[in-house]
């Protein structure tokens, strides 16, 4: 009987080449597929909810796979965390309705990305802020974040816009976008029903441009409008960029389960 196991899992992505997997350099996608190989002495095809770019962090990354057989959860997560890399850790494990999927069942996504606009940048935090060392008007940027919330054509915002979902749909809802204060700087919190690749740094970056005064507010309706890459600004580092949560679909069947590895 085939079952579909739910993983939660966070990392720290400065030393991998994102989640998906590719054939130059080392994905979280890879390592977790081949430890858990390891202990159900099985291949798996693992899905993740959303591909994070190289150096991209997460707090809740969603991936599912199936499995012939059931599994002791409890063993298993404590199992596939001895043998990950302490940079990635399983937060939990649960086994789910057949029909769920991480990435085609998630009904929205959460995203932060920190900046530090302190003059010094503390050297425990480096991996994980964009240092932004010119002066940076906040409350400029606050008025052109909220020109993204709503429903969009992020077309201006996606990198490699004629292919994949932006090629289809480029229309996403910007639920809200928010610049909270925190020590140091800035985090802007992204939530929305869906994102393209790299749109969360690309208006990351315009809004910078915006704060520094390097183009005027009103371009950001112009470069929407436009629907064109070359017009919006350059995508922010990877280092500032967490997925916090993926939030699902009501409805998601969760299931008990007692049984043990085979």
């Amino acid at each position: 009987m085939l079952h579909n196991f739910k993983l939660t899992l966070a990392y720290d992505g400065t030393a991998y080449c994102g989640w998906q997997i590719q054939p130059n350099g080392v994905t979280i996608q890879e390592i977790l597929q081949e430890k858990i190989a390891l202990i159900l002495r099985h291949q798996v095809t693992l899905i993740g909810s959303g591909r994070t770019d190289s150096g991209v962090h997460a707090a809740g990354q969603i991936a599912h796979f199936h499995y012939h057989d059931s599994i002791e959860l409890f063993r298993f997560q404590g199992s596939l965390n001895a043998l990950l890399p302490r940079d990635i850790r399983i937060l939990a494990v649960e086994e789910v309705a057949l029909d769920f999927h991480a990435q085609h069942s998630a009904k929205s996504k959460t995203y932060h990305y920190h900046m530090h606009l302190d003059h010094v940048l503390d050297p425990f935090i480096r991996l994980y802020r964009l240092h932004v060392k010119e002066k940076v008007d906040i409350d400029l940027m606050r008025k052109a974040a909220r020109l993204f919330v709503g429903e969009h054509d992020f077309t201006s915002f996606a990198n490699e816009a004629h292919s994949g979902s932006a090629s289809q749909n480029a229309v996403r809802t910007m639920r809200r976008l928010d610049i909270v204060d925190q020590p140091g700087g800035v985090r802007l919190e992204f939530e929305a029903d869906g994102f393209l690749y790299k749109m969360v740094r690309n208006i990351t970056g315009t809004l910078l441009e915006v704060a520094r005064g390097k183009r005027p507010i009103d371009d950001i309706n112009k470069i929407l409008a436009a629907k064109d890459r070359r017009y919006a600004g350059q995508a922010a580092p990877p280092q500032g960029l967490f997925l916090m949560h993926v939030q699902y679909k009501s409805g998601v069947i969760h299931l008990t389960n007692n049984d043990h590895i085979d």
